[in-house]
């Protein structure tokens, strides 16, 4: 997920309240003070949550060599970079070299391309501005999606119970739309979309802040490229959404419900990226169809085609890492 800092230097009581109701990560200002009393958010300050020439570098973009600071100061910590005029050679220069690259810009024009630059954009932006308007409209680019997650068909193989054991509803502060879901998986390698409790149904009404993710074990996709796993998710934490074409976003997450339930493990393949999932047997889990469509898990068959992703397997802590784990 994009950072989204808004600099509010000189003081500026509206577009800092603004800022803060649109879901801004980080306010830049001149005293932490000042903000303390509008509401709960970092301040990068002299004495705020992130200093300057600590926490985080300010650079001017004037020649190649001030270029090549700015990369070389990105590869440790959040360095915010600022040009007279944005063009998208420098910046695709300092995304190239740097994960941490947080562009100032005024504009919706320069936030779309700073965030679209080399697909992966920067890391985040600092928006300069003195009209309201601007940073609402900001924050709903940044804020609507993530980006977007590979997902591919995978074929169903097997389906059958497995006996008793605890699953995880997640229950976010959001309300999901029918074809969206959670990407969760047995192992990391690979993951399948499971269905938001969004649909009608006879036995319970519908809770389309939930999605009955899995057993403790499995592991969950979040916004960041990490996994956790489902037991280890807690109330205030971040989980990514996705569509069945891929487009994600992130929610936060309200409370997990932990309970003993039947359960039943689902394997399917694509080429020879295989996934797998235990999750609760009932009819009101379900699966994502290559039209997004749901399937419930009771109804599902093997040939039927599931929506998934296949990622890079092993992991430390969440993180993925190059080195010889196997998961089966």
């Amino acid at each position: 997920m994009k950072q989204f800092w808004v600099d509010i230097r000189p003081w500026n009581k509206e577009i800092a309240t603004t800022a803060i109701e649109s879901g801004a990560d980080a306010l830049v200002v001149d005293k932490a003070e000042d903000v303390k009393r509008l509401g709960r958010i970092t301040t990068v300050a002299p004495d705020g949550d992130i200093r300057p020439g600590t926490g985080v570098t300010e650079c001017t973009i004037t020649d190649k060599e001030s270029e090549n600071k700015a990369a070389r100061l990105g590869k440790d910590k959040p360095v915010i970079v600022t040009t007279s005029d944005w063009t998208v050679i420098p910046l695709e220069n300092l995304v190239a070299q740097s994960d941490h690259i947080i562009a100032r810009v005024k504009n919706i024009a320069e936030t779309e391309m700073a965030i679209h630059v080399l697909e992966k954009g920067v890391y985040g932006i600092l928006l300069s501005t003195t009209d309201p308007a601007v940073v609402r409209a900001v924050a709903a680019i940044l804020k609507s999606t993530t980006g977007n997650v590979g997902l591919i068909p995978f074929t169903v193989t097997k389906i059958h119970p497995v006996g008793m054991g605890d699953r995880v509803c997640v229950d976010t502060c959001s309300m999901l739309s029918d074809g969206e879901g959670m990407l969760m998986g047995n192992t990391s390698s690979a993951m399948l979309l499971v269905h938001a409790e969004t649909l009608e149904n006879p036995y319970v009404a519908p809770r389309p802040f939930r999605v009955n993710a899995g057993a403790v074990h499995a592991y969950i996709l979040l916004p960041d490229g990490k996994t956790a796993y489902l037991s280890d998710l807690s109330i205030g934490g971040q989980v990514l959404v996705t569509d069945a074409k891929g487009t994600a976003h992130t929610v936060c997450i309200g409370r997990t419900k932990i309970e003993r339930r039947p359960l039943l493990l689902v394997e399917a393949a694509s080429g020879k990226a295989k996934v797998s999932l235990v999750l609760q047997n009932a009819e009101t889990i379900r699966l994502v169809k290559e039209d997004g469509s749901a399937i419930s898990v009771v109804q599902l068959a093997p040939g039927d085609k599931i929506m998934g992703c296949a990622l890079e397997g092993g992991r430390h802590f969440g993180m993925a890492i190059k080195e010889t784990i196997r998961e089966k």
